[in-house]
């Protein structure tokens, strides 16, 4: 029953930018992955960006060498850098978790975030 809390969308117009926290609070979670998701109106969920362990990140194409991931390993929080936004991410944006709670796996989610991009 984790319950992670995000923040940080909002109107943006294109070329800023926006940066979205999420956390997992509580005690007993081991986090092996965190990462973002988005879903645009009328499409299907898409992984925006992951860390997995210390190091290993991915992005999808459309967002590479604009979006940066980064965690807070002691507050069991993740982060999502966005610069020069354009219109095409604008999307609801869906922070998740993956790990151990106590002795059972973990996959939790985040109620999402809207981040609009005007043209």
């Amino acid at each position: 029953q984790v319950q992670l809390m995000e923040s940080g969308g909002g109107l943006v117009q294109a070329g800023g930018s926006l940066r979205l926290s999420c956390a997992a609070p509580g005690s007993g979670i081991r986090l092996t992955s965190m990462g973002w998701y988005r879903q645009a109106p009328g499409k299907e969920r898409e992984l925006v960006a992951i860390l997995v362990g210390r190091s290993s990140t991915n992005y999808v194409d459309s967002v590479k060498g604009r979006f940066t991931i980064s965690r807070d390993y002691a507050k069991n929080s993740v982060y999502l850098q966005m610069n020069n936004l354009k219109s095409e991410d604008t999307a609801v944006y869906y922070c998740n978790a993956r790990g151990y709670y106590f002795s059972d796996t973990l996959d939790a989610w985040g109620q999402g975030t809207l981040v609009t991009v005007s043209s």
